[in-house]
Parts: C-alpha cells; structure tokens; sequence
C-alpha cells in the first residue's frame, strides 16, 4: 500500500473515529440536559394544575388525550377532581417528587406535587425524551457525517500534495537507467527531503566509483594479458619442438596447459566484462535458438566424440531448417549461453555418457534445457554455482576437468540480458538438469 493511501485511510479512521465518540457524548449530554428542560416542564405544568379552581364533585372530569404525551390527576382528599381518561380512577401511589415507573403500559418519567388538601400528579413518556434526544443529535452531527466524503476527498488532494516531491523521486529512480549514476539535480525546499536526495548523491558517487572499478578492471586486466599470454603461447610451442628430451617435452606440455587454462580464464573475465544488458538489448535482431543450437554442438562435437558421449536435439513441431524457436536477441550472447551450458555438461559427463538437448515453445516464448548423465549437484551447490569462480569440487572434481569457474557467473549476467530465468533440477538421467525460459522475447 502506498503512503498516500495509508495516511488517507489514517486520517479518515481518526476522523471517523473521533465523530463517533463525540456523538456518543454528545448523546449523553444532550439526554441529561433534554431531562433536565422537560423534568422542569413537568413542575411547571404540575404549578399550574395544583391551582386550577376545581370544585369537589360526585363525577370526576375525565380528560381525552389519545397522543399520551402528557398524562395527569389532580387529587383533592384522596376524590379525583380531573385526570386523564387513559389513567384509571384510583390514585396512583407515588411519592412527591420525581420517579420512573411503568404508567399505562408504558414506561413514564413521573413529577407528583403536594400543596395543602391538592395533589397533582403529572406523567410523560420517556419515549419522548429519547425522540428529543435523537432528533438533537441528528440535527448536530448529520452535516458532520454528510462532510466526512467531503473530507476524505480534501485530506486525499492534501496528501498528494504534501507527498508530492516524494512521488516525484521516486519517478525519477524508477525510470533511471541502471547504470546511470549522475546526481540527482533537483533544488527542494522541503526539509525531510534534502537530506534523502544528499545521501542518494552520495550513494550514487560510491557506487558509481565500485562500479566502474569492478567493471573494467577485470577487462582491462585481462586485455592487457592477452599479449604476453600469446606470446607465452608461441614460445612454449617453440621449444617443444626442439626438446628431444621426453621430459623436458612432458613440462613443456604441463606449461602450455596452464598457459591455456590462463588464456581461457582471459577470455572468460573479457566475455564477463561485456555482458552488461543495456549494451546488448540496443542490438537485438531475430535469431534461431534451433540455429545457434545445433551450431554450438557442431562446434564442440569433437570434445563430444572424445568421450564416446552420445547427444540429442528434442524439441515440439521442429522445423528442420532453423525457421522456428525464433527470438528478438543477439547471435554472440545466445552462442555463449548455449557453449557454456554445454560445455559444462560436456565436462561433467563420463565417457559414454548421454546429454539430450530439448526445445520447447508457449503461448509467449521458448523454453531451452538441456540434461545429463553426470553427477549432479547437491541443493547447497546449486546455490553457489553462480558465484564467480565457484567451481563444484573444484580442481579435485571426480572428472578432473579444468576450469575458471567464470562460466555459470557469464550464464547469469546473458540470463539478465534477456529478462529469462534459470532453473536447476535433478536430471531423470542421473546429472543435472538445467533449463532456461525465455519470456517476452518471441519474434512476431
């Protein structure tokens, strides 16, 4: 819920609230001062009774009153002078004063006066005193109900209002581009917003520094070790031709296999520096997963035939020539998320083992998975596989196949590129199953 809506809904409760209480007080109050105005009405109407010239006769005089909203007796010596005709001719036993009591079927606030040989009783429904009481408190706090939507609508624009500069940063990060670290130039006069726009500054300058530290230092390094690795490379050669010594030649050969596992590593950290997503997505054309696919295989094939392994291409409703499982992407991103993934799946394979490569489409995009006979991985490795340099086992992996441990860390950041998701699973084949869902991507 957003903080507009929550102060707004704060607000109106309090509101609601607290016109709540004020009726229920003001209904208590309004009982005790309407009591208080009709028990002195009932002392004026039992006054002017008690002085009425009634003179003592054998027939006393029976007043109609149908509405029953005021019923009386006028006693003389214990003889009824006059009364009304709802009451009934015996003296109704009260003492003087005030007193509630049930009055002719229904509950009645009482007065009873005494002067000389008179007695006056007078009677009023309590029906009424609540009628009064209600009508008060309706006449008071009516218009207040009816300016509750009024206030809720003021308190809704008033909120807006006040959140206003928040609102407006926040547009401002979200559309943001992620690697756009410039200060957000903004002059605010608001006190509690100056300080968030001064810290995300300054947050934006350290991360902007870690960032392009992290970014090119891998790159640059691994740039600028391609030279001397070359070199290396053809020197090491060089001398292997020359050696007739068996043993000389054999840590020639250790050389040059680590010299390789180093340039592989320089290749890979290269690849991991240029995979950031807004460098990619600006070049994205229709390119075949099939296509790239059965290239990526042909490519590696000879890894595949020098371990007698055994690999296949699955998929719904192939298309043999590459026309289908097409996606808005970039061939060189696809290519090295494929290579990867099968290589890994190369590596960890044992001879004669199986790989099944598998293509599926939906309503809106394409699903790439690939399995394996290998060892699998526990839930714990499945977890660190993406880190950098994270490699199962390590050099003392069962296949003892070497390796940077860059690969699945270059499969994430392609991964990012494409909006797509990775999901790792047991494979029914013993190894490993790992699947790739591209999402939003299908070519029209």
């Amino acid at each position: 819920m957003s903080i507009r809506k929550r102060l707004t809904l704060i607000l109106l409760s309090m509101m609601v609230l607290t016109c709540f209480l004020a009726l229920v007080k003001g209904y208590q109050k309004s009982m005790h001062h309407g009591e208080s105005l009709l028990d002195d009405e009932l002392k004026i109407v039992a006054g002017v009774l008690i002085e009425q010239p009634l003179a003592l006769s054998t027939d006393a005089v029976q007043v109609s009153n149908n509405s029953a909203q005021l019923l009386y007796q006028i006693w003389q010596n214990n003889n009824l002078l006059s009364g009304s005709s709802s009451l009934t001719n015996n003296q109704i036993s009260f003492s003087e004063g005030f007193q509630t009591a049930n009055v002719a079927g229904q509950r009645m606030r009482v007065f009873v006066m005494s002067k000389n040989t008179r007695k006056v009783i007078v009677a009023e429904p309590m029906a009424k005193r609540f009628e009064l009481a209600k009508a008060v408190i309706l006449s008071a706090m009516l218009p207040m109900l009816w300016a509750v939507p009024l206030l809720a609508i003021f308190i809704s624009f008033f909120v807006k209002y006040a959140l206003a500069p928040l609102t407006r940063l926040s547009k401002q990060l979200a559309s943001r581009q992620a690697n756009d670290f410039t200060p957000i130039n903004w002059q605010v006069t608001d006190e509690e917003i100056k300080p968030v726009i001064n810290r995300l500054n300054d947050l934006f300058k350290r991360v902007e520094t870690a960032y392009l530290r992290e970014r090119f230092f891998a790159s640059d390094a691994a740039h600028e070790l391609r030279t001397p690795l070359s070199s290396l490379k053809i020197n090491v050669h060089n001398l292997a031709n020359k050696q007739s010594n068996l043993q000389d030649h054999q840590e020639l050969q250790a050389m040059s296999q680590g010299i390789n596992r180093l340039s592989n590593i320089v290749e890979q950290m290269l690849i991991l520096g240029r995979t950031q997503p807004e460098q990619w997505q600006r070049q994205f054309s229709e390119q075949s997963l099939l296509t790239i696919t059965q290239q990526v295989v042909s490519e590696q094939y000879d890894k595949i035939d020098e371990k007698n392994q055994t690999i296949s291409l699955e998929g719904d409703d192939f298309v043999i020539n590459g026309d289908d499982f097409v996606i808005n992407g970039d061939e060189f991103t696809l290519t090295t998320l494929i290579a990867n993934l099968l290589s890994n799946a190369i590596k960890y394979t044992p001879n004669n083992g199986q790989i099944i490569i598998k293509l599926a489409s939906s309503n809106n995009g394409f699903s790439w998975q690939i399995d394996d006979s290998g060892a699998g991985m526990t839930e714990e490795q499945k977890e660190r596989i993406f880190n950098r340099f994270y490699r199962v086992g390590g050099d003392q992996h069962p296949s003892g196949e070497q390796g940077a441990g860059l690969g699945m860390a270059i499969v994430q950041h392609i991964i990012a590129i494409y909006g797509a998701s990775i999901h790792l699973a047991n494979s029914p084949l013993g190894g490993l199953t790992v699947k790739v869902t591209f999402t939003g991507v299908k070519s029209d």
